[in-house]
């Protein structure tokens, strides 16, 4: 048994409440278990119970045995004064506030239904290899309990994502603008080079780069000056193109105080990549993008759906970067592709939506921006492709980044008791499809 089962059965107050009493043998009444409390400190707050003939407001704390108590050094912390139960599976010490005042202990080794917590070790004991710990009992699950969950784990990723949107937003100083600069630019890089092109844009400022959005030889200059692309070697010493190019860098690098450039070649990651995929091929792209695109965030933020998104990110890379992989390495280079541009609607522009209607109170903005993920097609890969296997929906982008966030936040984990999946299976054994 694990401690997030006790939750569990606290929270839903699954357990045996005939002549409830603590270990001292005072009568228990629970009046309201209480909330979940997310942050440090006891585990539920605003719990309401009666113990004996007195009324106690405060909360509660649950541990597997009443002596992890002083293992976890709770009776130095004043955060644990305001606990009135210890809840614990197993009774085995009393234990005390800082102030040495004893708290009152409920055991509920012999309360718990037999039923409820095998079911529950089924799901426990499951291998540690099996992508789904539910994934023997899921045909005892409704279909709509799935589709609810994913739903919900879709919700809660978009949201991680537009907290990670809105701590941007407050390091640039409240500029959406620059938010949305910061936030292409690390998602330009696809995962293998997310955290070099976000230290360049910190060693770039937007207010630099909209001095010379006109001219793209400038905006290629300073991007791919700052980047370290333009260091001399074997292939560049000659290319006439980058010798321009880090002339160019080299004036408004000391025009601007720039300093050294930002990043060195060493920095980039090409390990595994395709070559259209390069860091150079991406930072061409972007420079397209800035040169084109006067008005990121505003942009981004009144397209009305997939198809005016798709017409924004389509725009013309420099020339010499459309026939160059690298500097000085010439080859045919395509376009931004489609599929990559569902990955930055998915990644920068649906959070970035969700973050700025979280901020205006505007609910009818975030609705509609997540039912952009519903426009885009599902993305297949070998964790969707298990939960598809399983019978689960999946026929769009909206479907996908629920499946993601079953799997990272919930199956791999093994936090069944927190998703209504396995919620469902631990209350009930027998459901009907």
């Amino acid at each position: 048994m694990r401690e997030d089962f006790l939750h569990y059965v606290w929270q839903h107050q699954y357990f045996d409440k005939a002549d409830l009493r603590t270990t001292a043998g005072e009568e228990i009444q629970v009046l309201k278990p209480g909330h979940r409390n997310a942050d440090a400190g006891p585990d539920f707050l605003d719990a309401r119970l009666r113990l004996g003939e007195v009324e106690w407001n405060g909360a509660v704390e649950i541990h597997l045995r009443a002596s992890d108590w002083a293992r976890h050094n709770h009776q130095t912390d004043p955060k644990y004064d305001q606990v009135i139960l210890h809840v614990v599976g197993h009774f085995d010490a009393d234990v005390f506030r800082t102030n040495g005042s004893q708290i009152p202990a409920l055991a509920l080794q012999n309360r718990v239904p037999p039923e409820l917590l095998a079911r529950y070790q089924a799901l426990a004991d499951a291998p540690a290899a099996a992508p789904l710990p539910c994934a023997p009992l899921l045909n005892l699950v409704p279909e709509i309990t799935r589709t609810m969950m994913t739903e919900r784990a879709l919700l809660e990723r978009v949201e991680r994502k537009a907290d990670a949107i809105t701590d941007l937003h407050h390091t640039l100083g409240q500029d959406w603008e620059a938010t949305t600069y910061h936030a292409l630019m690390a998602a330009f890089g696809f995962q293998k080079n997310s955290e070099p092109l976000a230290r360049l844009a910190k060693a770039l400022p937007l207010a630099v780069l909209r001095r010379h959005r006109h001219n793209v030889r400038q905006l290629e200059a300073l991007l791919f000056g700052q980047a370290g692309f333009l260091a001399d070697n074997e292939e560049t010493s000659e290319d006439e193109y980058i010798q321009d190019l880090k002339r160019e860098h080299e004036f408004l690098q000391h025009k601007y105080s720039l300093g050294a450039a930002a990043l060195a070649v060493h920095d980039w990651n090409y390990l595994r990549l395709r070559p259209a995929n390069f860091p150079p091929v991406r930072l061409g792209q972007l420079t397209g993008l800035l040169h084109a695109r006067p008005a990121l965030f505003d942009a981004l933020l009144t397209a009305q759906n997939v198809a005016a998104l798709m017409a924004f990110f389509q725009t013309p890379t420099p020339e010499y970067w459309r026939t160059h992989y690298r500097p000085g390495r010439a080859g045919k280079v395509p376009s931004l592709g489609k599929a990559s541009i569902d990955l930055l609607i998915t990644n920068v522009v649906v959070p970035l939506r969700v973050a700025y209607a979280r901020h205006l109170g505007e609910p009818a903005l975030v609705e509609s921006s997540v039912a952009l993920l519903s426009e885009l097609p599902a993305e297949h890969n070998q964790f969707t492709d298990v939960y598809e296997a399983l019978g689960f929906a999946h026929r769009t982008a909206a479907d996908s980044q629920g499946l993601l966030a079953l799997h990272k936040n919930y199956c791999t984990p093994r936090r069944c008791l927190h998703c209504a999946i396995g919620s469902r299976l631990v209350q009930q054994p027998r459901v009907a499809r």
